[in-house]
């Protein structure tokens, strides 16, 4: 069966993949690779991107350079700078999706609520929001982890009388010029749209609930003679790609307990601030107490200086209550702000919410994972056959490219399906012994790691235990997703497995 002859409105598929970002996109490339064209792609909005298609606040932009911040399989593209900003991003996803022939499988306007597994017929049932249900024989979830913007329950809130939203849903039409604005938080988005919007403000208070480890970005735009050699030559942006990587691995060691490499990134921030805060008073405020990398490090050469202008105020004392007019402090002063950015990222812990996925013998997923998420490689869980999740529990990196993560990830799923097909296997399903042994080895290599080294992140869960970071390297991640082990699994035969229907 072609692509072209695919409908997004058919009943039943060898696969439904959940969500059109990378993760999405990517799955759906490997399936055609492989010469499955029997799936759909599930997306709940009317476009490709995912989490760049959402963030559009002034400054978006990758923090990972954009040659490895790309599939490996269309890594030769056009990028105009080191690190790719929002809109070109997108232009990039869109651009995979039309030259792959993917937006064929795409059924948009196709929110998931839940996921049953119908064990009599053998299949995934999806109830979509607009009432229709669709059947698939696997089902992948590549909703991400960074698609639910979370903003604290500060006291008030509800009272404020200007406007406020988060960072992730950026109100464009709202002018911020001349305003009076208070920025909540100073994680990875509040660095990029603070320096951005700080020209234009009357005032901007930027209120640090927790001080960040910051090292520069060494960002800038390819000159007209760097492009015209990436195109001449397009070996250069592989060997570009592979410099990048050798250096985010090296990185990444600091972060599972190489106390050179660590000490070495410590003391390049420590630099930065010493040289870009020369109060030293302020300078004492706004450097962390927590291991580099407890919480993601930011790149930047703009946010520091940003914080010394004479229209910004950086405010270290807690939040207090927002009232009717401003945000008061735990030291008593009322600040009386126009608008309120929050930038306070997202609920990364609450995986796959707010879609319900129910299993064998009625299990919920959300109820398994109340303790915090788990799961075989990060892509599997006993009780849900033929369930696999992309960009899931302790798969994301402190230092590297998520999409070499997922690339691994669908090149496995890919390779999963085939063994069934090769075997005559209707479901695959992880061992409780294999999940639990997975489980484990992540707790124990975690306790060893700067993730849980003692600071609030969105790496871990209330009780302190890392759910969403990789321990390792990534070269060691794709090592042991190359080939599935058959054995981690329970398959089941199926010669009665219902037959798909017709398109």
């Amino acid at each position: 069966m072609t692509a072209e002859a695919m409908t997004p409105d058919r009943g039943r598929y060898r696969v439904a993949i959940i969500g059109a970002g990378f993760g999405g996109l990517g799955m759906a490339y490997y399936l055609k690779q492989a010469g499955i064209d029997d799936f759909v792609l599930l997306e709940k909005a009317q476009d490709v991107g995912g989490t760049w298609r959402e963030n559009t606040y002034p400054g978006a932009a990758c923090d990972v350079p954009s040659h490895l911040y790309s599939f490996s399989f269309e890594n030769h593209y056009p990028w105009s700078s080191r690190y790719a900003p929002q809109p070109e991003i997108l232009g990039y996803m869109r651009h995979c999706a039309d030259k792959f022939r993917l937006r064929s499988h795409i059924r948009f306007g196709a929110e998931v609520a839940q996921a049953r597994y119908d064990e009599s017929d053998v299949c995934w049932r999806l109830s979509l929001g607009d009432g229709s249900t669709i059947e698939a024989d696997h089902v992948v979830s590549a909703v991400g982890q960074l698609h639910r913007p979370s903003i604290p329950a500060i006291p008030g809130l509800e009272t404020f009388q200007g406007r406020y939203f988060h960072s992730a849903t950026w109100d464009h039409d709202h002018d911020l010029a001349g305003q009076r604005v208070a920025a909540i938080g100073t994680g990875a988005s509040a660095i990029q749209f603070v320096p951005a919007i700080a020209p234009k403000v009357a005032k901007l208070h930027v209120f640090q609930r927790s001080p960040g480890w910051v090292i520069p970005k060494f960002d800038r735009v390819f000159s007209g003679t760097e492009q015209w050699l990436f195109r001449r030559f397009p070996v250069l942006h592989d060997v570009d790609r592979f410099r990048i990587k050798c250096l985010t691995e090296t990185l990444a060691r600091a972060y599972a307990g190489n106390r050179w490499i660590e000490g070495a990134v410590s003391a390049l921030s420590r630099l930065q601030f010493k040289m870009q805060v020369r109060d030293p008073g302020l300078r004492a405020r706004l450097k962390p107490d927590y291991p580099i990398g407890c919480k993601r490090i930011l790149l930047t050469r703009d946010w520091l200086p940003t914080l010394m202008r004479d229209n910004v105020e950086p405010v270290t004392d807690g939040i207090q209550e927002i009232t009717a007019g401003g945000i008061r402090t735990e030291d008593g002063r009322e600040r009386e702000v126009d608008t309120i950015i929050f930038g306070t990222g997202f609920a990364a812990t609450q995986f796959l919410t707010p879609m319900r996925v129910t299993g064998r013998d009625g299990r919920d997923l959300h109820e398994d994972w109340a303790r915090g998420a788990a799961a075989y490689l990060g892509m599997a869980v006993s009780g849900y056959p033929n369930f696999h999740v992309l960009y899931g529990p302790n798969t994301n990196l402190g230092s590297g490219s998520i999409i070499y993560m997922l690339e691994c990830q669908q090149r496995y799923i890919v390779s999963l399906l085939q063994a069934q097909d090769e075997q005559g296997w209707s479901t695959a399903e992880v061992t409780p012994q294999a999940e639990r042994a997975w489980i484990n080895e992540m707790r124990e290599r975690s306790a060893g790691t700067t993730f849980e080294g003692g600071c609030q992140s969105w790496y871990v869960t209330a009780d302190g235990v890392n759910t969403n970071n990789w321990t390792g390297t990534m070269r060691e991640y794709r090592m042991r997703t190359a080939t599935p082990d058959l054995a981690a699994y329970r398959f089941e035969t199926g010669a009665d497995k219902p037959k798909r229907r017709a398109a």
